[in-house]
Parts: structure tokens; C-alpha cells; sequence
């Protein structure tokens, strides 16, 4: 069987259902089977994502309205606006800040492979700390690589305070 296309979101009709407030993930791509993620993601103004690195996934960023700024990890600020197309490769580190009217922005990669148990060996004694249940995004759920997050890189969904 053959998937058909369709139509999954307006997203004019979503940002005028969203509260003006409303932050964080607007809308994610849910579709099962699919092997792309997508989220759209309104920050509200001054908000900022954290300093953090995707090692696995390049990232695709569209901004929709708004205006902000992206810091690479070298220090270079790039400056976004409406229908400003950003590449953020894998391995980069980058922080996302919203201008004075907020930023709303459509993130695309592809979708990030499944939590999996490794099988024993004698080398392995690595894992997971015992607790890392601070660094799991309240909204998306995705586990920060930051040590303290602020804001989630993949929703924008602020963590709460410690």
C-alpha cells in the first residue's frame, strides 16, 4: 500500500489558534511510519533557546515571523527574519534568541532514532546517570545534552526553574 499526501496543518490557522502567549511547540509532525520531525515553535520576545548541540541530525530552520539571531558556537551572530532559511548541521553548537516581537519558526530533520537497549559486553559499563530526569523537556520529552537547559532545542518549551 502506497502512502497518499495530505494536508497535515495550516499554519496560518495555527498561529491564530494559538493564545498570543502560547509558547514552545505549536504543532509537531506525528504521523506514524513517517521518518522526517518537524515542529513549529513560537518563542516569545527576549526568550531564548540555550547554547546546545544536535551531534546527531542536521536541523533545517525556517523562521515565519519575528525576528532574532542565532550565536554559533564560534561566536558568529547570524541575524533571522521572515523567510530566513538556516542550516544547522549536525555537530554544531548554536543559541537562539527572539527579538523584541517574538520568533516563530518551522524546524525540519530527520526523525531521530528510537531509545535502544545495548546488549551486554565486557567493555560496556557506560549508560545513563541514575537521574537525568531534570534534563527531559516537560513538553516534548527529549533528554537535553545540557547539563543545566534553560530551553529545549527541539520545542522551545522553557525547563523548569531548579
Amino acid at each position: 500500500m502506497n502512502a497518499a499526501p495530505r494536508v497535515l496543518a495550516r499554519i496560518a490557522e495555527l498561529l491564530a489558534a494559538a493564545a498570543p502567549d502560547e509558547r514552545g511547540a505549536l504543532w509537531h509532525l506525528a504521523e506514524p511510519g513517517r521518518e522526517l520531525d518537524a515542529n513549529l515553535v513560537r518563542l516569545p520576545p527576549g526568550a531564548e533557546v540555550g547554547e546546545h548541540q544536535e551531534d546527531v541530525l542536521d536541523v533545517l530552520l525556517v523562521v515565519l515571523a519575528g525576528a532574532g539571531s542565532v550565536r554559533a558556537g564560534d561566536g558568529q551572530v547570524l541575524d533571522l527574519g521572515p523567510g530566513t532559511v538556516l542550516w544547522l548541521p549536525r555537530t554544531s553548537r548554536r543559541a537562539l534568541a527572539a527579538g523584541p516581537d517574538g520568533l516563530t519558526y518551522l524546524t525540519a530533520h530527520r526523525r531521530r532514532p528510537g531509545l535502544a537497549i545495548k546488549p551486554p559486553s565486557g567493555a560496556y559499563e557506560g549508560g545513563e546517570g541514575p537521574c537525568m530526569l531534570d534534563r527531559v523537556c516537560p513538553e516534548c520529552g527529549r533528554l537535553s545534552q545540557d547539563p543545566a537547559p534553560v530551553f529545549c532545542s527541539r520545542c522551545g518549551e522553557r525547563f523548569p526553574e531548579r
